[in-house]
């Protein structure tokens, strides 16, 4: 009776610690299978972290450094100081190509993204074919390079046919990119018909986020299309039109390839973008120090602005309760 009656406490113990050890294994198991998702996840990231260290990371902090010495692919870098940000401010040309390029920015981002929206709002409230919106991306497929060689056989003062189609209405030819009053407003005018579709089905994507019933009520209360456009579309559309026009901005302020292809520069500097003053600052008289400080300023310019814009337009906060 005594060994039976003290038989069923010892088996207690043992299946505790049975359950303990299910639980340790249970965790030991969770962890694995989180190590292991860990490790799939660095595998995955690695090309991508791997491009963005050597093509971004990299040339980036090479730049900052380059920008304080002076260097041009023959001798080595040789350490100067602030003496190519002391240039740099005392450099007239610096300026006009600033300026140059702040008034091509204006023209570009005003037209490219009043007409963006207009396309955007047609194909959300008229209708949403397929069809429609890949003709309005075609431009977009088309490289910088490409558009401006093709615009600048267009608008040949001589043999373009878009001078030719003037001309023929009876009024002057117009040296569109020969002229220094012409010739930003048209490299701009070049991009906008480039980038506009691709812009557009941005904004177009950010409107079918809005619900449609919002819509409806509005027009049960009798609001028109006006009404509703500014009232509800706007507000609602505000922070992907943020994030498009941070985007639209930054690559706006680096254009180069048309300016290359078109005008290289001029006529008499008209068309002297920043991008193409550092790049003939580097690769025409080798001055990489130089063109590496211009730059940087660029790189600053450019944050600024996008801090600026991010806070302005309060792109991380939406009204769609």
């Amino acid at each position: 009776m005594t060994i039976a009656s003290s038989s069923p406490p010892s088996r207690l113990p043992l299946r505790g610690a049975e359950g303990a050890g299910t639980t340790s294994r249970t965790g030991r198991a969770r962890a694995r299978e989180r190590g292991g998702d860990g490790r799939l996840a660095a595998v995955f990231l690695a090309p991508a972290l791997l491009g963005f260290t050597v093509f971004l990371l990299w040339p980036t902090l090479r730049g900052i450094y380059l920008s304080f010495t002076r260097f041009n692919l023959l001798t080595p870098a040789e350490w100067v100081g602030l003496d190519n940000y002391v240039r740099m401010v005392h450099d007239p040309i610096f300026w006009d190509s600033l300026k140059v390029t702040v008034e091509y920015v204006v023209i570009n981002i005003g037209i490219q993204t009043v007409s963006a929206l207009a396309i955007a709002v047609l194909l959300q409230r008229l209708t949403q074919s397929a069809v429609l919106r890949g003709i309005v991306l075609t431009p977009y497929l088309m490289s910088n390079v490409v558009a401006g060689l093709v615009w600048l056989w267009i608008l040949d003062n001589q043999l373009g046919i878009g001078n030719e189609i003037i001309a023929g209405l009876g009024f002057d030819r117009i040296p569109f990119l020969a002229d220094e009053t012409w010739a930003i407003p048209t490299i701009a005018l070049i991009n906008v018909w480039r980038h506009v579709g691709y812009t557009a089905l941005l904004l177009f994507a950010g409107l079918q986020a809005i619900p449609n019933d919002v819509y409806e009520a509005a027009k049960v209360d009798g609001a028109g299309e006006w009404r509703m456009f500014w009232r509800i579309t706007m507000p609602l559309l505000r922070p992907v039109l943020a994030v498009v026009l941070i985007m639209t901005v930054i690559g706006s302020f680096q254009v180069f390839d048309t300016v290359a292809v078109t005008t290289a520069g001029g006529p008499a500097n008209a068309t002297n973008v920043l991008q193409y003053y550092i790049y003939g600052a580097a690769f025409g008289r080798f001055q990489f120090g130089y063109a590496s400080a211009m730059s940087v300023a660029l790189l600053v310019v450019l944050s600024a602005i996008t801090v600026l814009q991010y806070r302005i337009t309060r792109a991380g906060q939406s009204d769609l309760g």
